[in-house]
């Protein structure tokens, strides 16, 4: 699947224009003879360029961020460099809840041994330089509850050792680009951002365990293909996006998953009974829907069900198997002699007009 040509131009640029980033690092910031190996003194350059770019650290996390021993920084962590060279190099960044400002510089991408890169709970700006494209061993990659913005970060598209991505609590929007669903990812971060394309239909390629994207204005249909994902998938969280139309029986096929939350979309239609073939789901949140019928007996009889959460549909019946159970919550639907319901003339409304669901067009980006 070919990438966007944004996207690849804009890395290529990156390439071209890398050199120039590591010159005016010298020009800035005249390396300490004592520092000793030349990845450190790229690091060395990076770092000076990233304090640079730092409008406010009212904790004083960066005090420390001088002088050649760029290993002793608060939050740098280094070791032995992979490629068998015995070489010191900076291997990891973690400046989670330091509630610092400013922006991301080019110069990181100097710093291509890193495979650790947290910025959990700061003010970050701006969105992630396209100089991260030199990163190859960037395992793990952390930028959320921060301020960034802009279209989808592109470069993590390049990033062949890339694993975790969260990017959850920024402001970035658009599309979700569909590439990411061909990468090797295990843990997937995109919710609370204001990402406006519907889910790609290639969702089901992807080999991840957990996958959130909630709240978000994500909207249309959720893709066939998600129930590829049977063999890998253990959280799955798509709640307040939006979705439409009814869940297909062969969601079942998700047999892996512990935690599944519909909550707060406009799905229609009945519990698909195949549900109940989840034998390791843990949580179950459909509230808020509009979900019709009955709830199948295999759903509530499932062992390892801890919360199974139905309230604020149209359901019209449970089994005793789940009135009996106390890990459910079944509140304002239409069940009858259940407390907590729906008024009857609010039920007969909507069963004298069901939707159609089978009517109803997904839109697609």
């Amino acid at each position: 699947m070919k990438k966007s040509s944004s996207c690849l131009s804009q890395v290529l640029w990156v390439v071209f224009t890398i050199m120039l980033f590591f010159n005016q690092s010298h020009q800035h910031f005249p390396p300490p003879i004592s520092i000793p190996n030349p990845r450190l003194m790229n690091a060395y350059f990076a770092l000076q360029a990233w304090k640079q770019a730092i409008t406010s650290d009212p904790n004083n996390f960066t005090a420390n961020w001088n002088g050649p021993d760029v290993c002793h920084y608060n939050g740098v962590y280094c070791a032995t460099a992979p490629d068998g060279s015995h070489t010191l190099t900076v291997a990891g960044i973690d400046l989670n809840h330091a509630n610092i400002a400013g922006c991301l510089p080019d110069e990181l991408g100097l710093l291509t041994d890193l495979s650790l890169f947290h910025l959990n709970s700061n003010r970050f700006s701006g969105t992630i330089p396209a100089s991260f494209i030199n990163l190859h061993l960037l395992y793990e990659l952390d930028v959320s509850n921060n301020q960034f913005s802009g279209p989808f970060p592109c470069v993590v598209l390049y990033l062949p050792s890339l694993k975790y991505l969260d990017i959850r609590f920024n402001e970035f929007n658009g599309d979700i680009p569909e590439q990411l669903f061909e990468l090797e990812l295990d843990a997937l971060f995109l919710n609370n951002n204001k990402f406006e394309s519907s889910l790609p239909q290639n969702l089901g390629n992807s080999p991840l365990s957990v996958f959130v994207v909630a709240n978000n204005n994500i909207r249309g249909c959720i893709p066939p293909s998600l129930a590829k994902m049977g063999g890998t998938l253990e959280e799955l969280i798509l709640s307040n996006l939006g979705l439409t139309d009814s869940l297909r029986q062969d969601i079942g096929m998700l047999k892996g998953l512990k935690v599944l939350d519909l909550s707060f979309n406009q799905l229609c239609g009945p519990l698909p009974e195949s549900i109940g073939e989840m034998r390791n789901l843990e949580q179950l949140n459909v509230a808020h829907n509009k979900l019709s019928g009955q709830v199948p007996k295999s759903i509530c009889s499932l062992r390892n069900l801890q919360n199974f959460t139905y309230s604020f549909n149209y359901i019209a019946g449970e089994p005793p198997v789940c009135i009996m159970s106390p890990a459910k919550d079944d509140r304002s639907n239409c069940i009858p002699s259940r407390p907590l319901q729906r008024s009857p003339e609010e039920c007969r409304s909507f069963y004298a007009n069901p939707i159609n669901c089978g009517a109803i067009t997904c839109s697609r980006s």
